[in-house]
């Protein structure tokens, strides 16, 4: 799997026009070697050229580790003393032939410290980003990795099932976003989850992005939960709301019309349709209903190995759909000062449309 994945990256490189990859750790290095490392103030290197053996620049440390991979390396290693770090660039740079060529970088992920000791390695050499490289590269996923995403769906989607009992009028945001995360690792989640829950309750729920406080819930609050496992290195990510008691008739009426987009978003990708196409389906009943200007974000954004990556959802998105890319349909309408709905489901592309991951109940409860 990693071999054919590391062939595929060859031919990308060479259709983009680079020469080389670098990567320091994160998602894309576990995608194409399998090699977890934390990023930390320790420079990590992998440098990948078509048709040689990759090099990887690491501390002594972590030795052990490398050797471990499935992929075979050439180790460039340094000790702790940070007077060691620019000879293992260099050396590396200079077996890979870095020097005068056009070598990728992973804008989000490289850091400025191992730019510089690349720079530093290979002072004639341009470095670009390769960003659409590695996206093309991950967006498709194969049939492991859509088995892995549906099951850390299952781990979340019990996880909140099991949180439901302590959501009550009188208990805080900040409580149920405890207990959810504890929940999730009960669940089976991997304890690096995708990103910390957000619960919000009454105004709160209309800030998309809002972190749990210790405001108490009270009856007529609409809560917002967003929330997430991991499990075998992949991510889910949906949101649910609920109503604390008697729901007020606006708020339950644009609990529906949310519905109805996520349904429209859900339905709306097939191969060869434009990633656009799914905010745009999902919009339009929002914008048909009166509600367009509270609705703030994009419908969604890709899923995978990170919690957010490509394709994003966008309207103007012209990305053509492919089977194996997996994304979030999550419309919402937000009402300043009052409350907010969101209902978010993981989606995946199939050969003749798209299946939902996620199957836990979209109607409106009420706790």
């Amino acid at each position: 799997m990693l071999a054919d994945r590391l062939s595929r990256l060859s031919n990308l490189l060479q259709a983009a026009g680079l020469d080389a990859l670098v990567l320091n750790p994160g998602p894309s290095l576990v995608y194409l070697t399998g090699l977890h490392f934390h990023l930390s103030e320790r420079p990590y290197v992998m440098i990948f050229v078509p048709g040689q053996e990759p090099a990887l620049i690491l501390p002594e440390l972590e030795v052990i580790k490398a050797k471990a991979s499935p992929v075979s390396f050439k180790l460039f290693i340094y000790t702790d003393n940070p007077a060691t770090w620019g000879a293992a660039f260099e050396q590396a740079c200079e077996a890979a032939g870095l020097n005068g060529k056009k070598v990728g970088v992973e804008p989000n992920t490289l850091r400025v410290m191992e730019l510089r000791y690349l720079e530093a390695g290979a002072p004639e050499a341009r470095f670009d980003s390769a960003a659409a490289t590695l996206a093309s590269l991950r967006m498709a996923k194969d049939p492991a990795e859509i088995a892995s995403m549906r099951k850390a769906v299952e781990v979340a989607q019990r996880g909140l099932q099991a949180t439901l009992p302590v959501i009550h009028a009188g208990v805080t945001e900040r409580e149920v976003a405890a207990e959810l995360t504890l929940q999730l690792l009960r669940a089976g989640s991997d304890p690096s989850m995708p990103f910390a829950p957000i619960v919000a309750g009454g105004p709160n729920s209309a800030n998309p992005h809002a972190l749990p406080t210790d405001r108490k819930l009270v009856e007529g609050d609409f809560l917002v939960v967003d929330w997430g496992a991991g499990l075998e290195g992949y991510c889910s990510d949906l949101t649910r709301t609920f109503a604390i008691g008697q729901a007020e008739t606006e708020l339950a009426h644009i609990a529906r019309v949310v519905l109805a987009a996520n349904t429209a978003g859900r339905a709306a990708g097939r191969p060869g349709l434009p990633a656009g196409q799914v905010d745009r389906a999902a919009r339009a009943v929002i914008e048909q209903a009166g509600y367009g200007a509270y609705f703030t974000h994009r419908v969604g954004h890709g899923l995978g190995l990170e919690g957010h990556e490509e394709p994003y959802m966008f309207g103007e998105n012209t990305l053509p759909l492919a089977p194996g890319m997996t994304y979030t349909v999550e419309p919402g309408i937000y009402l300043p000062g009052r409350g907010g709905v969101r209902i978010e489901d993981d989606v995946v592309v199939t050969a003749d449309g798209s299946a939902s991951l996620s199957d836990y109940p979209r109607d409106l409860l009420i706790l």
